[in-house]
């Protein structure tokens, strides 16, 4: 498996968090991989074969050649068809409400060709131009051209929404939306809604994605036991990181370390 990462334009810098490429070579014996949610939305292209999500053991739908991804509450096992050749943008939690009109709580555990969420013709173009390009760095041109098009009003986005999320992103997913005055609770609600709007989750549900995301890091990057992780991420304990670990990913810290299921999990945060 090959995966790189490159930087959008610079006046992308605030919304889009990186670009990358995978390239995986078809083999029968590859084992089927969990994606895990990592609280950010991504549009990704697939230029040779397709990818198929399982929504069961044995059941499964097939991505879209160009498609947008959703937010994500839970995690879920993805299996190419063939050679894997994709190219994805993926954006800060606020960043991808500034190029649509949609709610994001309508993206939410699901994928959507990006022509529901552009113009049609508009979407055409920019997968026929992402298909056909001859390099990766003619893509870059591509989607930057696109995006830079396509960008709205930066006040899109609410202060009080940014905030939150800039908070929970310096904290590693500590700072709770509970922590707000008690005489605020209107305030709260307001930012409930906005932040469903805007980024697809709760701020809880957000905090627990990224908190997610620092651990991970730490068991594939620091040779620590799971107790130094549990309170360097700022569980309570132990049993509450394999709690909120195995919700996600359904299965424990111990097994996720050494499940072949996790092959391309573990390349994204090395």
């Amino acid at each position: 498996m090959k995966y790189e990462t490159y930087a959008p334009h610079p006046e992308l810098e605030a919304f889009v968090k990186f670009y990358w490429t995978l390239e995986v070579p078809f083999d029968p014996q590859n084992k089927k991989q969990k994606i895990i949610p990592d609280g950010c939305i991504e549009m990704t292209f697939n230029f040779e074969d397709g990818i198929k999500r399982y929504i069961s053991e044995e059941d499964f739908v097939v991505h879209p050649r160009a498609m947008v991804m959703g937010q994500r509450t839970k995690s879920y096992f993805i299996e190419p068809l063939g050679n894997v050749n994709s190219f994805a943008v993926c954006f800060y939690p606020y960043g991808f409400t500034n190029f649509v009109n949609t709610p994001l709580k309508d993206l939410v555990d699901a994928e959507l060709p990006i022509s529901q969420l552009f113009d049609e013709k508009e979407a055409k173009d920019l997968e026929e131009g992402m298909i056909n390009a001859d390099s990766t760095d003619d893509r870059i041109q591509i989607i930057n051209t696109f995006l830079l098009s396509k960008l709205r009003n930066q006040s899109t986005i609410e202060n009080i929404v940014q905030s939150t999320v800039d908070a929970l992103i310096a904290t590693g997913g500590s700072t709770s939306i509970g922590e707000m005055p008690q005489d605020e609770s209107s305030k709260r609600r307001q930012l409930e809604r906005k932040f469903k709007d805007q980024i697809g989750l709760s701020p809880k549900q957000l905090g627990k994605v990224i908190r997610l995301q620092a651990a991970l890091n730490l068991m594939l990057n620091k040779s620590e036991k799971f107790t130094g992780i549990a309170y360097e991420s700022e569980y309570f304990d132990q049993s509450h990181f394999i709690k909120d670990f195995k919700e996600f990913t359904g299965i424990t810290p111990k097994e996720f370390i050494g499940s072949e299921n996790m092959s391309l999990a573990k390349l994204f945060y090395k």
